[in-house]
């Protein structure tokens, strides 16, 4: 009963100190709430709320410094990155057979592509791969480097779709339904350089989605390059196409069209290089300061 109670407001956060004290007041029968009453009257708090009541320590901070704890926050931002991060979803027999020049299902490849992401910090990456290509190779079907998938599945990144032989026939599921649907339900990104057309015309939702969450690529000597714009010139840049809270790009300033013979002075909306530490004032205000006219 004693080492019950002990546990219990111990896992409240009151210390083993006081907790023994009231016990040996009350007795090992006392109830709870008495316990606990009896802790509040002896003044002691949880840990939780005495490390809340204690102000912080002070720091000594750098004179010019901008933060008191630069390496603390840089490592908070690492963390937050990583889950804001998109999940990924490849298309592993696109990648695999784009790695081979569509001759050969290049499992180096998909390790080329799980490594690129992992890179950039991305925790949840799905490759989807149909299961015969477990089986031993074939003239009409060559695989290279057939252990990666091997060690990917341990991983528990590689995901093989169901297929199975009926009379000496291979039935095989559509391995690009799962890898929508699983990309859709996941929110994340599709990898792959197939447009999903006949997936887009049977579903409207997963339409609008392929269309605005494929990922495109490109191998450049054994080097996996998906590109920096992936919607197009003016759609989003790769980073925020990954992320899930997109980061506006800064405003630029269009200049001046009239430049130095601007005569709208600080109505102009326009930029104007030449006086960037200046009032824009009007023509006229220039002129009476020029001629110091009060």
């Amino acid at each position: 009963v004693h080492q019950s109670k002990l546990d219990f407001f111990c896992k409240l956060g009151y210390g083993k100190q006081d907790i023994c004290k009231v016990l040996e007041n009350l007795g090992q029968e006392a109830l709870e709430d008495d316990v606990l009453k009896e802790l509040i009257r002896m003044g002691s708090k949880p840990q939780a709320l005495e490390s809340q009541t204690q102000p912080p320590p002070l720091k000594l901070v750098a004179r010019g410094s901008c933060s008191t704890t630069p390496g603390l926050k840089w490592l908070g931002d690492e963390s937050d990155s990583s889950d804001c991060l998109r999940p990924i979803v490849i298309d592993g027999s696109n990648v695999a057979m784009s790695h081979g020049n569509k001759e050969v299902f290049s499992c180096w490849g998909i390790q080329l592509a799980v490594d690129w992401f992992r890179e950039r910090g991305h925790r949840y990456i799905k490759v989807f791969v149909p299961l015969w290509r477990k089986e031993p190779p074939r003239q009409d079907s060559p695989i290279e480097d057939q252990h990666i998938l091997e060690e990917l599945e341990n991983q528990s990144i590689l995901v093989y779709t169901p297929s199975r032989k009926v009379k000496g026939k291979r039935v095989v599921c559509y391995d690009d339904r799962y890898i929508v649907k699983v990309a859709y339900e996941k929110d994340g990104v599709i990898v792959s350089n197939d447009h999903y057309r006949d997936l887009q015309n049977e579903n409207p939702e997963w339409k609008w989605f392929i269309e605005q969450r494929l990922l495109m690529y490109s191998f450049v000597s054994n080097r996996f390059m998906p590109p920096d714009d992936p919607l197009g010139r003016y759609g989003p840049t790769l980073n925020n196409f990954l992320s899930k809270k997109p980061v506006p790009p800064e405003p630029k300033w269009q200049p001046c069209p009239y430049g130095r013979k601007c005569t709208y002075g600080n109505k102009c909306k326009f930029y104007h290089p030449e006086r960037p530490h200046q009032a824009q004032l009007s023509v006229a205000d220039e002129l009476r300061a020029k001629i110091k006219v009060p």
